[in-house]
């Protein structure tokens, strides 16, 4: 259990990206006028799933200078990746444009090499476990681990990581099957899939094309079939950089529809100039916040529910090594992409037989040795993913958000309690809030919403700015309708 401290505490639950940069953002500004404990149970923060993975085929899936834990220093993990002269320890490091795509895991390197210092001299302490019961008592916080350890704190930090994928229910019969892969996080997941192996991927997204570049890694030359109920597939980069075309925050819409028109007429009239639709989507996502406050509550549900599939498709880009990867496989006929969905499965003498429905047409069959799930986080389970999250909801402090994508909370980033109140102690930081904020999916507005996160907790302690802290632009409270500033980066 970390020290009894004569300063505020401020607990952190998760240690992945979003916590290590709330961590870091707060002492860049506060210095240690706070102890910082961020329970994580990895060795080292700031990594979490997304950057902990040691798969050589895993990249970021944009250029490495557009990835910095500073919004003021942009060129931060591009400077890293040179001095550590990455290019040198990967030949495929560089796409053909010659921008460098690494490997995921030097991400994860530069952010725990960042947060080091800190640990080092004892501002952020690291308490290596797992987070199982919040319970409020006597006005303050008392968190307990999986050793019955107690940490108490002045205010906590909800920055745990995204719930597990949820097993589609055509599933069920065989969910106990060696050679289904219900969640391709878990180290070795692959390792039941054999070299010659028919395979079944049910997900087109990004952990989609991971699986596949991971087994032609491994040497896998298999049929793969890959589903999923549209058929998309994730999209690469343009051959050229194009800075962010179109304005969605002057009128903004405020019905769903009619913001799918804007986006589709504005990529139309980029076309008309001899753009892509690459730089629409990037100025749909620098103005997200702003798009997304415009919208009620219903308008986003229907975003969440039937446009999100195509701007997950078309936002969340996959790296050119990988695309090339998908591009060899589909050319060979090796990776087969349909719109289909599950109908039946059962357990077969080879491994399973399947029967997938597609649109307007007959159910088919399919017989393969192995299935991977790739269907993204279960974010209607949120509250039932970890035990203190289901303590908290039923304790009133936490409820779901009415968009389904996370967790509620305010434009301060509290949590919202279960008659809508805001939390002022209890704070949500990183994709669990973008049911509120929006496009918090990407690394850049994920390092602005953690510099906010932390301005709001000083805020709340009332704690003064270091002498020469850079000073950012004040972020409006509840009761304002304009866009959060930090939250309207420039596209880099």
């Amino acid at each position: 259990m970390p020290p009894i401290s004569d300063k505020p505490v401020i607990a952190v639950v998760g240690g992945g990206f979003s916590g290590a940069a709330f961590a870091l953002h707060f002492v860049r500004h506060h210095g240690d006028a706070a102890r910082i404990v961020i329970i994580e149970p990895r060795s080292t923060l700031g990594a979490g799933l997304a950057y902990s993975t040691s798969d050589p085929a895993h990249r970021i899936n944009v250029p490495a200078g557009r990835m910095s834990l500073y919004p003021d220093l942009p060129d931060s993990f591009e400077a890293f990746v040179e001095r550590r002269s990455e290019q040198d320890r990967d030949g495929n490091l560089l796409a053909p444009d010659g921008n460098p795509y690494p490997r995921r895991s030097v991400f994860g390197d530069y952010v725990a090499a960042e947060i080091a210092p800190l640990l080092a001299s004892g501002v952020v302490v690291h308490h290596r476990s797992t987070v199982y019961s919040i319970a409020r008592i006597a006005n303050r916080w008392h968190l307990t681990d999986a050793q019955t350890e107690s940490i108490i704190a002045d205010v906590v930090v909800i920055a745990a990581t995204h719930p597990s994928p949820a097993m589609p229910s055509a599933l069920s019969p065989v969910k106990n099957h060696p050679k289904l892969i219900s969640d391709v996080t878990v180290a070795e997941a692959l390792e039941p899939v054999g070299r010659d192996d028919a395979l079944l991927i049910i997900g087109n997204g990004l952990t989609s094309a991971d699986v596949v570049a991971s087994l032609a890694q491994q040497g896998h030359r298999g049929p793969i079939t890959s589903i999923s109920r549209r058929g998309l597939r994730s999209r690469g980069h343009p051959m050229s950089i194009q800075d962010p075309f179109g304005d969605f925050t002057t009128s903004p819409s405020r019905k769903a529809s009619e913001l799918l028109h804007r986006i589709r007429a504005a990529i139309r009239e980029a076309k008309a100039l001899g753009l892509t639709w690459h730089p629409v989507l990037d100025a749909v996502r620098t103005q997200g916040f702003a798009i997304w406050r415009a919208l009620d509550i219903p308008a986003r549900r229907r975003i969440a529910r039937l446009a999100r599939p195509f701007w997950d498709a078309h936002r969340f880009r996959i790296a050119p090594q990988v695309e090339a990867v998908l591009d060899d496989a589909v050319s060979a006929g090796r990776l087969t992409i349909l719109a289909a969905s599950l109908a039946r499965v059962e357990a077969s003498q080879a491994g399973f037989r399947v029967e997938l429905r597609q649109r307007q047409q007959a159910t088919t069959s399919l017989d393969v040795d192995a299935i991977v799930v790739t269907t993204g986080p279960a974010h209607g389970q949120i509250l039932r993913s970890q035990s203190f999250l289901q303590e908290l909801a039923q304790a009133g402090f936490l409820t779901a958000c009415e968009t389904g994508l996370g967790l509620a909370c305010d434009l301060n980033a509290n949590a919202l309690g279960a008659e809508g109140q805001p939390i002022r102690d209890l704070f949500i930081a990183g994709p669990l809030a973008r049911g509120t904020f929006g496009e918090l999916m990407g690394l850049p507005q994920v390092t602005e919403h953690a510099l906010l996160v932390s301005q709001k907790v000083a805020h709340h302690l009332a704690l003064p700015e270091l002498p020469g802290a850079k000073q950012q632009p004040h972020e409006p409270d509840d009761e304002s309708d304009r866009a959060l500033p930090a939250l309207r980066s420039r596209a880099r």
